[in-house]
């Protein structure tokens, strides 16, 4: 018998590819660059699984011209890039990879946070052009994190964790998300409360029809002059427009993104130029420990996917009725 051909899209850590070389026929995308939508189409025709990113749209068109496709695994957490209502269709189940990345996301969250409030890196950009010529009490001064509102809007595992390091802080924590229960002294409020009362606010919900663009011009008004917005969620929650238009008018503190929309940002856009900005690229859960362990539970979904198993982190698991 022949062993099933899986394409992967992106090179992931080899703890996970190494095991799904060992149970099939691996295909692993080389370049740094994602494939091209016409490569990713003329790779899967012939596969039984596909291991993706989010760089990839997995969508209908995809499906249809991979009849044999059995298995789709993503590495990540968030599935925004995959038609799941297709793949449902399809009767195709869509793995991902929960739980191992909360601690390392909840870290760049916090730490974007203190270094937009105590602008960081403006002070190194100070001392690397030659402009620090003695201590000034007047320069660079920032927000304080202690004794502030820190707003969490999505209250999942990684919103959760993101309110456990602000005890530390001292921080008040209120979150905004319908379904979550209250955990580490965070407080319920609607959306326009935390907006209006809040000195930080953290994005962490999934990307979603309802959640594109929540953050826009309207949501943005809301906000106090010394807010400082973080977003380690997905691009496009934030109308990126309406939030340059806002930091260039000093309308809000400052603004701390790990993901934008579009992404990668093109060079010359204007939130690359703004001072009030940080923006680094999509390191949520860059550390080696979780990014070698999300790839071991996108390999486990692919090999259960193979075998006719229900996946270990199913995202859609209605295909098994």
């Amino acid at each position: 018998m022949m062993n099933p051909k899986v394409f992967v899209s992106r090179k992931i850590p080899e703890k996970g590819v190494a095991l799904v070389r060992d149970f099939c026929d691996a295909d692993v995308w080389q370049s740094e660059i994602p494939p091209s939508r016409a490569e990713l189409l003329d790779r899967v025709k012939a596969v039984d699984g596909l291991l993706s990113a989010l760089t990839e749209r997995v969508d209908a068109e995809l499906m249809d011209i991979a009849p044999n496709l059995k298995v789709i695994s993503n590495f990540a957490v968030g599935v925004d890039n995959i038609d799941v209502a297709a793949a449902t269709n399809h009767k195709i189940p869509v793995g991902n990879t929960p739980g191992v990345l909360t601690d390392a996301t909840a870290d760049m969250a916090f730490a974007l946070m203190m270094s937009a409030a105590r602008r960081i890196v403006e002070g190194e950009r100070f001392v690397k052009d030659g402009k620090w010529k003695t201590w000034d009490p007047q320069l660079l001064l920032g927000a304080d994190i202690v004794g502030s509102t820190l707003g969490i809007v999505g209250f999942g595992r990684i919103g959760q964790a993101m309110a456990k390091r602000a005890t530390g802080f001292d921080l008040h924590v209120i979150y905004h998300d319908p379904s979550a229960k209250p955990a580490f002294g965070a407080t319920p409020v609607d959306l326009e409360t935390l907006l209006h009362e809040s000195d930080f606010i953290s994005l962490h919900v999934p990307l979603t029809p309802i959640t594109r663009h929540m953050i826009n011009r309207e949501t943005l008004r809301m906000m106090k002059p010394n807010a400082v917005l973080v977003n380690t969620s997905r691009g496009p929650v934030i109308d990126t427009r309406a939030l340059s238009d806002t930091l260039k008018e000093n309308r809000i503190f400052a603004a701390a993104l790990d993901v934008t929309d579009p992404e990668p940002l093109p060079l010359g856009h204007p939130l690359l130029d703004l001072a009030n900005c940080i923006v680094v690229p999509h390191l949520g859960s860059a550390s080696k420990w979780t990014r070698d362990q999300m790839s071991v539970l996108a390999a486990q979904n692919i090999i259960a996917g193979l075998r006719g198993e229900r996946l270990p982190n199913c995202v859609n698991p209605q295909v098994y009725i």
